[in-house]
């Protein structure tokens, strides 16, 4: 038995084929962090935890010696590694009136349990899970931080835009940045500037060659790709569980976390006030 139980199910490979396809087409959608950070991996799912940063020695004098000298201690902090895991199900009969009848293959389930899987990596990357002692793009010690104002206001979008790039290229990265915006102040830059045939979003492209993305986070975030990566364990994939007689019991999984390497390359947009 595999690790995804896929032989259990008695499925055609034709069949999961189209069920990983549709899995990985939804979660694409989703997905915005992998389009400007780097991707190390797939390792395989065994990954469970990987080395952060440099090692640091305790000297001598740092700890006890009850018999002469004692020896240095040597080590370096642990990531975990998280998996994200959604279940879902399929009928039993809609897979069989595929089979036998060519009738359509309803894969709605599946395309929900890869978004659900989806949103929880964006969340993860931008947020960080404090429980785990993972950072988030959004929360990472060591970040810059701009106020961002009112964007109703055509000059105030690109005039934080600019401060949180200035701030990166004082810290050293140059870019190319990409941007991440929360869904509201995405959608308010798709207005023209004044005796301008110009959008708002086209002259932010301009300054953010990385990409401009919507996503999961309050006000925004600019990012040099030097941040770190994401290093993936398990990459997407769709597994089997059970069979009850009515439905086939699957499952949406993949693991990954993020590293980063240079805190210093990302600059928060966050609203004045809270």
């Amino acid at each position: 038995m595999t690790d995804l139980n896929r032989d259990a199910a008695g499925l055609e490979e034709a069949i999961w084929e189209r069920i990983d396809a549709a899995a990985l087409e939804a979660a694409a959608a989703r997905l915005t962090a992998r389009r400007f950070l780097e991707v190390d991996g797939p390792y395989g799912l065994g990954l469970t935890s990987i080395e952060s940063g440099p090692e640091t020695r305790i000297t001598d004098g740092e700890q006890p010696a009850e018999n002469g000298e004692a020896a240095a201690v040597v080590g370096s902090r642990s990531l975990p590694v998280p998996m994200l895991q959604q279940a879902c199900a399929m009928s039993v009969r809609r897979v069989e009136g595929h089979r036998q009848l060519s009738l359509p293959l309803d894969l709605r389930p599946v395309e929900d349990a890869a978004e659900a899987v989806a949103r929880s990596e964006e969340h993860m990357i931008y947020h960080g899970v404090p429980q785990l002692g993972l950072d988030g793009l959004t929360t990472v010690d060591g970040r810059a931080i701009v106020p961002c104002g009112d964007w109703n206001d055509l000059s105030r979008a690109l005039a934080d835009v600019l401060t949180a790039v200035n701030k990166l290229d004082d810290n050293g990265f140059a870019g190319p940045y990409a941007l991440a915006l929360a869904p509201a102040r995405y959608n308010a830059l798709f207005r023209r500037f004044e005796c301008s045939d110009m959008l708002q979003v086209d002259h932010l492209r301009r300054l953010c060659e990385a990409g401009l993305y919507k996503a999961p986070v309050q006000g925004g975030v600019v990012v040099d790709p030097r941040v770190g990566n994401l290093t993936v364990g398990q990459d997407l994939r769709v597994g089997f569980s059970a069979n009850d007689g009515v439905h086939l019991k699957l499952f949406v999984s993949e693991s990954l976390v993020l590293l980063l390497d240079e805190p210093g390359a990302v600059c928060t947009l966050e609203p004045e006030g809270g």
